[in-house]
């Protein structure tokens, strides 16, 4: 009987875990907040929840507090302008931290980040500080700046 219990116990617990995608797992990363509050401004949540997959360059709470605030609350007033910036940083298709080559990759947006990888991994201007968070649609990596379309 405890026998059946516990495999009972297993099973129901194995069903309820549910996969992430890449905005529950930003969300529960808990570092950003602002990247959250943006993309809900800017429509772009069931997007980011969609099949993908996705490679989002994050930046943290941290990296947004470096926005001066004006500016900050303005690009969040302005849909389209907020939709670029943010779109800019997701490409297309699961890219790996092992599978990054420096050079030009086209992003979501429609331009191009410039990923160099002397000295570390660079987006434009902004570090990588963390890699290869995986959501069940695609892959974070954190950066430490906001990169903005030129």
């Amino acid at each position: 009987m405890k026998k059946l219990l516990i495999t009972t116990l297993l099973a129901t617990g194995a069903l309820a875990v549910q996969a992430k995608d890449i905005v529950d797992t930003a969300v529960a990363a808990g570092q950003f907040k602002t990247l959250a509050t943006a993309l809900q401004a800017a429509g772009l949540i069931d997007t980011l929840k969609g099949a993908g997959p996705f490679t989002v360059f994050a930046p943290t709470d941290e990296a947004f507090a470096k926005v001066p605030k004006a500016d900050l609350d303005a690009l969040l007033k302005d849909k389209a302008k907020l939709t670029a910036v943010l779109t800019y940083h997701v490409v297309p298709g699961k890219v790996m931290a092992k599978d990054v080559k420096a050079g030009m990759v086209k992003t979501v947006q429609g331009s191009a980040l410039t990923v160099s990888t002397t000295g570390g991994v660079m987006v434009d201007n902004a570090n990588v500080v963390k890699t290869d968070i995986v959501a069940d649609n695609g892959v974070i990596h954190v950066i430490d700046s906001v990169v903005i379309p030129k």
